[in-house]
């Protein structure tokens, strides 16, 4: 009977959810510059207020924590089970948008908007989900606490700031990954580097910023012409999923420049694992490990590039980042910044895992089975955390490009997910 209630919510909810969505998304929660009391700018403090108001309304006890975080309570008991999602979200250019980024649009059975599924809107669909036990009379065994956070997308500094202040408890999801349930990410390294750059042909050469996502154009300034390299945007941690301009430019470049020449051979266009570059690794467990120059600019004399690499289970941070800096040094690069995470794994035959896969057969009709994936989620740092939505792995959903957008099949099936997860996990035993 409550699961038909908890359907029937959804659909005379609907246009409510999505009302409180449009409000979120017309919040521009990208990183900007930090002010006293906002430490990931005006946007990132803007949309948590919004969340922390939302969960008053909706009659969680809730905290602001030195705008980080918001934390909100079911009751004044300790949490068994922690949902961590985020407010914050990438830069979006306008001109590049079908519609404009920070205005929520429903066309085609989908939402579009900058954060409709990375992550703002499974963090409306997770808030009504708490909403409607509340509103149906929903009786929990134990507490839960949802916290979302602001700084996501920048390194996450504000979960490292709120685990420095209060413990999670046992068992923490976050929808900011793929159903079914992401028990696996694979490794990280980020690196960016450089070398002075001279060429008698090439002044300027212009590739992305964002070193986890796979550049959809590069612009050269080549023999005094501008020309432009189009691909396809995609998230840096699914290179296949896109087409790389950078590469693209790489791989028709006809000239002399070591420099060039060097990259041209380490990151072939349409090699996705690395193997040029000495790497190719592979497991049973996370597949094959994916590698991608995500950067290209001329600044100040400089060739910089970026790579995004995600790596197996079976690997180690340290061993992977010798090698990708000794292949970049044998073709005249210094590295300049590193940083990375090593692989995150919770066993599927943790309560927690085995619930949550129950919770996903029973709704979606389908077979439950964990996934591993490259993309980092928010629960990356958090032992016993995994991923329970927002996507499916099949979705193409433009995250981090422009249109990006969520079904509106999947954003019920967040909705409804997550109000059995909460119901299921929170139970006694």
């Amino acid at each position: 009977m409550l699961e038909k209630e908890i359907e029937q919510y959804y659909d005379t909810h609907l246009d409510e959810m999505l009302a409180s969505l449009s409000e979120l998304i017309a919040i521009d929660s990208s990183f900007s510059e930090p002010k006293e009391g906002k430490p990931f700018g005006e946007g990132s403090a803007r949309a948590l207020e919004w969340v922390q108001k939302f969960g008053q309304k909706i009659g969680l006890h809730t905290r602001n924590i030195d705008n980080c975080v918001i934390a909100m309570d079911w009751a004044e008991t300790d949490p068994v089970l922690a949902i961590l999602s985020h407010a914050d979200v990438v830069p979006a250019n306008p001109a590049e948008w079908t519609t404009p980024p920070f205005e929520m649009n429903v066309r085609d059975g989908n939402i579009y908007g900058r954060g409709s599924v990375d992550d703002k809107g499974p963090t409306v669909a997770v808030m009504y989900a708490v909403k409607c036990l509340k509103d149906l009379g929903v009786t929990l065994d134990n507490s839960f606490r949802m916290v979302v956070g602001g700084n996501e997308e920048q390194g996450c500094e504000d979960i490292e700031y709120y685990a420095k202040r209060e413990p999670f408890p046992d068992m923490v999801v976050t929808p900011d990954g793929s159903f079914p349930v992401l028990n696996c990410e694979k490794g990280m390294v980020h690196m960016l580097f450089s070398a002075p750059f001279e060429d008698s042909e090439i002044t300027s050469l212009s590739g992305n910023k964002t070193i986890n996502a796979i550049p959809d154009k590069l612009t050269a300034v080549i023999g005094g012409e501008t020309v432009l390299f189009a691909g396809k945007a995609a998230h840096g941690s699914r290179p296949e999923n896109g087409e790389n301009a950078v590469t693209k430019f790489l791989s028709e470049y006809k000239g002399e420049n070591r420099l060039l020449n060097g990259l041209k051979r380490l990151f072939p266009h349409g090699e996705f694992n690395g193997k040029s570059a000495g790497l190719g690794f592979s497991d049973p467990l996370t597949g094959d490990m994916t590698c991608a120059l995500t950067v290209l600019n001329t600044v100040d004399g400089r060739l910089q590039g970026g790579i995004d690499i995600r790596f197996p289970i079976d690997r180690k941070y340290d061993e992977v980042r010798g090698i990708i800096v000794s292949a970049l040094e044998s073709v005249g690069f210094t590295p300049d910044d590193i940083d990375g995470k090593e692989p995150h794994y919770v066993p599927e035959d943790s309560r927690l895992v085995k619930t949550l896969l129950g919770v996903y057969e029973k709704v979606s009709g389908r077979k439950g089975e964990c996934i591993a994936e490259g993309g980092i989620t928010y629960v990356h740092d958090t032992p016993g955390g995994v991923a329970f939505g927002a996507e499916y792995p099949w979705e193409e959903n433009n995250m981090h490009g422009a249109d990006e957008h969520i079904p509106l099949t999947t954003f019920r099936d967040n909705f409804v997910m997550y109000a059995h997860a909460i119901m299921e996990l929170t139970k006694n035993g």
